[in-house]
């Protein structure tokens, strides 16, 4: 009786242990499987986003730039407009007016108050603004960044748009800590903010967004007043 008793409880434990792996079983599973689905999912909203600009030859809106550091905040805002071909140009209205202004090989930075102008190429400068200009050009998420990840509780938000969190590339760690992106149901970027190492950041807020709208080409050409100091950067 004792035998058979002691295999009845071996049994017993042996059924208890299968079932228990197999319920660890079922849940890694289930696990992988949602995160496969995510996966799935988030691919093809990254796919979705990049192909709604494809299309896409300009794109204007009005914008706000919040810039916060050492407990200080800086707030721009004006009009943007993006063209194919790198082209972009931001009109500042308040709470001074200035220009910059990229025409796909030199960056320009007009502040009328001071009557000076710099010029630098494009391909040299770390300026936030600059990636922007690729929007209407080849953007690629996945070249830009190491890692996107749905972040939705991440910023408060439109419950109809979807938040994106992307960070930097090996190598670029030192620029910033993370971007997150506020996404339309259209595909519209209408919020970007920026975290820096520093624990400074840099927001963009767009309103009013327009595609394909009709753009005179010399809005992405400048020439200064007479008068106006020249600075060249290399």
């Amino acid at each position: 009786m004792q035998i058979l008793r002691h295999h009845e409880i071996s049994r017993a434990r042996l059924e208890t242990l299968l079932c228990v792996s197999c319920g660890v079983l079922l849940s890694l599973s289930v696990r992988c499987s949602a995160a496969h689905a995510q996966g799935n999912a988030l691919e093809d909203y990254i796919h979705r986003l990049e192909s709604s600009y494809r299309g896409v030859r300009t794109l204007q809106a009005e914008f706000t730039q919040t810039y916060v550091w050492g407990g200080r905040t800086r707030i721009e805002s004006g009009t943007v407009i993006f063209a194919k071909g790198g082209l972009m140009r931001w009109d500042y209205r308040e709470p001074k007016e200035k220009i910059f202004l990229s025409d796909g090989k030199k960056l320009l930075l007009y502040l009328p108050e001071e009557k000076q102008l710099t010029r630098s190429p494009v391909k040299s400068s770390d300026d936030i603004r600059v990636p922007f200009r690729l929007l209407l050009s080849r953007l690629s998420l996945r070249k830009v960044f190491s890692k996107i990840e749905f972040a939705d509780p991440a910023l408060p938000h439109d419950q109809r748009d979807r938040v994106l969190r992307a960070f930097p590339r090996h190598g670029y760690e030192q620029d910033y800590r993370d971007v997150l992106m506020e996404v339309t149901p259209d595909f519209d970027i209408k919020r970007l903010l920026v975290s820096y190492p520093d624990r400074s950041t840099m927001e963009f807020v767009f309103d009013r967004i327009k595609r394909n709208i009709a753009l005179n080409p010399r809005l992405f050409r400048f020439e200064p007043p007479p008068g106006t100091e020249v600075i060249e950067q290399h």
